[in-house]
């Protein structure tokens, strides 16, 4: 159930930095994000060859994590500078999770139609 958040937002959203996201996408999208960093990590410790591809998954998986956490951001009614939260220590980090854990706008915003919706069509 999860991954196919996680495929949908790699194969058609990659760098879709407009539009709204649910918050069932985002978290699901970082379930499987946290799963397979997880993963890669720990085997990273026994074949050190797996370190190199640990880091190349961190690097492919940057712009669609950003363009997920915009979106989502916006389907809260917020624009993207909000996500410079992230550089404030703790606190910013703490703020941001409790945005993105906020129910989104109902029915359509300045960003775009309400994704819920769209689903239920």
């Amino acid at each position: 159930m999860f991954n196919t958040y996680f495929i949908d937002i790699l194969k058609n959203k990659y760098v879709a930095f407009s539009g709204r996201a649910r918050r069932k996408e985002y978290w699901m999208f970082y379930l499987c994000n946290l799963i397979i960093s997880t993963g890669l990590s720990i085997l990273a410790k026994g074949i050190p060859f797996l370190s190199f591809l640990s880091a190349l998954y961190s690097l492919a998986i940057l712009v669609p994590s950003l363009a997920l956490a915009v979106r989502r951001l916006r389907d809260t009614n917020r624009d993207w500078p909000w996500i410079f939260l992230l550089l404030l220590p703790i606190v910013g980090w703490i703020w941001l999770i409790v945005l993105m854990c906020l129910e989104g706008t109902v029915g359509d915003n300045q960003f775009g139609p309400d994704p819920k919706a769209e689903e239920r069509v």
